[in-house]
């Protein structure tokens, strides 16, 4: 089993720097971004706003790991970080958890 973690960001460079970071210090295997249109509750109403998200794969065992990096690069003072286990096909799990 392995693991998707999903986050929004507010631009397109935040979502490349912190991929890219992620990726480069080996605690994801791959990220994926692209622009979303999203409507949330905050501060009392409701706001509407673009973003990116940042799709990623990688080992279950990285998460806190992932959440501490996310949390230091990020710009919201509360970003969603989300964990999703994943059942993949055995070629794509053996490439994410060979990757460290």
């Amino acid at each position: 089993m392995i693991s998707a973690v999903y986050f929004t960001v507010g631009s397109k460079k935040d979502a490349d720097k912190i991929a890219e970071a992620l990726v480069k210090e080996k605690l994801v295997v791959c990220a994926n971004i692209f622009p979303v249109s999203s409507i949330y509750w905050w501060k009392n109403k409701i706001e509407r706003g673009k973003e990116f998200v940042v799709w990623t794969k990688c080992k279950s065992e990285n998460f806190r790991k992932i959440v501490k990096r996310v949390k230091e690069l990020h710009s919201y003072k509360l970003p969603a970080i989300e964990k999703i286990d994943v059942e993949t096909y055995p070629e794509v799990e053996k490439w994410v958890n060979g990757y460290s």
